[in-house]
């Protein structure tokens, strides 16, 4: 059966560049092929079209326009994409912050992800300490992120961290610095 492993988290937690780093050796181990969808490089672009025509702003990915015309849109395509990929026989990597569909419990929901029966369904909520976000998100210099930094306060009061006694369907990663050790338990976890 196909596996749908979503890579979630706030911002500057490097949910990508660990999904970029892990892929490989999933594949690896579990001798099954795996695609990546990256709801920025899937939506991205057409983001940055429609946001210029809706704000003049084409980096806008924080306004309260942007989260109500285009957020869930992403996430209906990118989740959209992935059903397809699985009823295929193709396991999924989903990369995205999702932190509303996390907070509402729903992506171990089989009525809202409507997967095919038997898919195997991981979470992993990728954090780091806000600061240590904050600090990596100036030093990538994301044209998208401007908003959110320039409205930082606003933005950090979506930001969260799920308690493991409410969340127990989350595995959890500290990305601050993983070593070797840390992240051959996380690709055992998710190849389980």
């Amino acid at each position: 059966m196909p596996r749908l492993l979503f890579f979630c988290g706030h911002a500057g937690t490097g949910k990508t560049t660990l999904a970029h780093r892990l892929i490989g050796p999933l594949m690896q181990v579990t001798g099954e092929p795996f695609c990546l969808l990256d709801k920025d490089t899937l939506y991205g672009g057409y983001s940055a079209a429609a946001m210029g025509a809706l704000t003049g702003d084409p980096n806008d990915r924080d306004s309260p326009t942007y989260l109500k015309y285009l957020r869930n849109a992403e996430y209906d395509g990118l989740l959209d994409t992935a059903r397809e990929n699985l009823a295929l026989g193709i396991s999924v990597i989903v990369v995205g912050p999702l932190s509303r569909e996390v907070r509402d419990h729903l992506l171990h929901d089989p009525k809202w992800l409507r997967v095919p029966a038997g898919t195997i369904v991981r979470t992993l909520w990728v954090h780091l300490p806000e600061d240590e976000a904050h600090a990596r998100i100036v030093k990538r210099a994301n044209p998208n992120d401007a908003y959110k930094l320039a409205h930082w306060d606003d933005y950090r009061t979506r930001r969260f961290m799920p308690e493991p006694a409410q969340y127990p369907e989350l595995a959890y990663f500290d990305n601050t610095a993983p070593d070797d050790a840390a992240l051959n338990a996380l690709l055992a976890t998710l190849a389980a």
